[in-house]
């Protein structure tokens, strides 16, 4: 499963889960585009990787706008000499609930993950299209983008439209060989961090110790670097069939998530008429749909104060 000869670009790759799919992109044999938009953070990345013995450069920028875009690929070509692999991971966080949040609040985010989702694939997808390449689209979604979560209704609309993105660049870019998949990864991060319920998980991961089972079996929750498997995989040969696919993986658990389907078909003939709806709408559907994650409880000798 070597990447020998691949050339990669890692949006947002200058630490935590970036950082990991970037490094072990490089430990399978391809060369990186690392970015960031903290320029010491960059250049720390790209130290990182040749300390390994890998090859990465690195274009400090935002992304969002389309000259970032343009900027990578083009880095990728002049300093490796093309492009078979993207990564887009460069996110931010402006959380607030509905009523609190502003209008940059959302616009941020927005930019960040969907619109510089967009304009980096539309620029990698296009080179990997021109120069025959049969490329590798790897987006990162996240539960929220899946379920909704309290108070990220910005990052919640960004993680699901890039989901729905993927759908339609896999059908668009099919004829091409280009593959396109979304991840949706669950790791101790520096958002994780700062929820209590994963307070003895990343304690423990901060100590260098094992995370306890229960986050790794039950909750699907562990490292950057158990995360970063799958980004190697999907940029491969062995994944070249695999496409339009949401792959979730933290800790010791792999899944794939379902597309959204009708879970409840009733007809009324005549159509479904407000009188008809108030007297059959609960028979009709059945039980509604749960948002949100949930968790178990967790046990009392993993609990925190």
């Amino acid at each position: 499963m070597s990447l020998e000869g691949k050339v990669a670009i890692v949006t947002g790759s200058g630490r935590g889960l970036g950082l990991a799919y970037a490094q072990e992109l490089a430990r399978q044999g391809a060369a990186v585009v690392v970015n960031d938009v903290d320029e010491a953070t960059a250049f720390d990345a790209v130290a990182s990787i040749e300390a390994l013995g890998g090859r990465a450069v690195a274009v400090v920028a935002p992304v969002g706008p389309t000259d970032t875009a343009k900027r990578l690929v083009s880095t990728a070509v002049e300093t490796f000499g093309g492009l078979d692999i993207l990564v887009t991971n460069a996110g931010v966080l402006r959380d607030t609930v509905l009523w609190k949040m502003s209008d940059d609040d959302f616009d941020t985010v927005i930019d960040v993950h969907l619109r510089g989702t967009f304009t980096c694939v539309r620029e990698a997808a296009t080179y990997m299209k021109d120069h025959g390449v049969a490329g590798r689209i790897i987006c990162i979604g996240s539960p929220t983008g899946q379920r909704g979560n309290f108070g990220q209704t910005n990052y919640a609309a960004a993680k699901a439209g890039i989901v729905g993105m993927v759908r339609t660049w896999a059908l668009e870019l099919k004829r091409a060989g280009i593959t396109a998949n979304a991840v949706i990864p669950v790791a101790a991060t520096a958002m994780t961090a700062t929820v209590p319920y994963f307070a003895a998980a990343v304690e423990a991961d901060a100590a260098g110790e094992p995370m306890p089972a229960f986050f790794r079996h039950d909750l699907g929750f562990g490292t950057s670097d158990d995360v970063s498997g799958i980004i190697a995989y999907l940029a491969s040969d062995a994944a070249a069939d695999v496409t339009g696919q949401a792959i979730g993986i933290g800790g010791d658990r792999l899944q794939l998530w379902s597309h959204p389907e009708a879970v409840a078909t009733a007809y009324h003939e005549g159509g479904w008429t407000t009188e008809a709806l108030h007297d059959g709408f609960a028979e009709a559907v059945g039980d509604l749909q749960p948002v949100g994650e949930k968790f178990p409880p967790l046990p009392e000798d993993l609990q925190r104060s």
